[in-house]
């Protein structure tokens, strides 16, 4: 009867997947990418403008870079952009960069409810991978999918979480997102999936849209369901 009644719950999301971002959602990362942009453009004499951060936030690695150029007309290429932007992070996210608070035993419930779980991210794996690592979430996922493999198309758009629930073989209506960006989680409504929201001080500007546009919201994975 046990082994009955153990196996039952094991299987609740059978057949349901869920699909996480990392900065600001799983990850408590926001911080980090503020004080990298506070330092590369005090480096050049630059003030970070008030709308900066929030414009950025949804773009792919390299889109930013070419965004930053164009704004503030600087000499870099997009590669050296992105390359001084990926060493003065890397240390940060393979050290300093913390889990959500519950998110790790979130993660493990939903895997041994039978969910499938996948990661949806902008971050490039030199970034995703130690701060996954380091925070003891890495082995939790089925999937991983990052805007380069929808032709660095950002997540204004819905690709790269089509894409990952192509890889994990579930259905979009099957699929649960979780992300803390309004433009993400307008991308993520748009693919049919449910959205659960994730607040960050990041996304405090857009906090009442987002809350009218998501099936639930959340400040502790404590309070994320249960049943996808």
């Amino acid at each position: 009867m046990n082994n009955n009644i153990t196996h039952t719950v094991a299987q609740v999301n059978a057949g349901k997947a869920a699909i996480f971002d990392l900065d600001g959602t799983l990850l408590d990362s926001m911080g980090v990418w503020d004080q990298v942009d506070i330092d590369f453009l005090s480096r050049r004499g630059i003030t970070v403008p008030d709308d900066y951060m929030t414009t950025v936030a949804a773009m792919q690695f390299r889109q930013i870079a070419e965004y930053t150029i164009s704004r503030f007309s600087l000499d870099d290429t997009p590669e050296q952009l992105m390359d001084e932007w990926d060493n003065m992070a890397r240390i940060a996210y393979a050290t300093v960069v913390e889990a959500k608070p519950h998110a790790v035993e979130y993660l493990a419930s939903l895997k041994k409810s039978g969910a499938q779980l996948a990661v949806a991210t902008s971050l490039p794996p030199s970034l995703r991978e130690p701060a996954m690592r380091h925070v003891g979430i890495l082995d939790f996922f089925d999937v991983t999918v990052s805007v380069d493999d929808v032709g660095d198309v950002g997540k204004d758009k819905p690709d790269i979480y089509l894409l990952a629930a192509q890889r994990l073989g579930v259905k979009p209506s099957d699929c649960t997102v979780f992300e803390d960006l309004l433009t993400a989680i307008r991308s993520a409504r748009a693919a049919g999936m449910k959205v659960w929201a994730m607040h960050d001080d990041s996304s405090n500007r857009d906090w009442p849209q987002i809350c009218e546009l998501a099936d639930g919201v959340l400040f502790d994975f404590a309070e994320a369901p249960r049943t996808l």
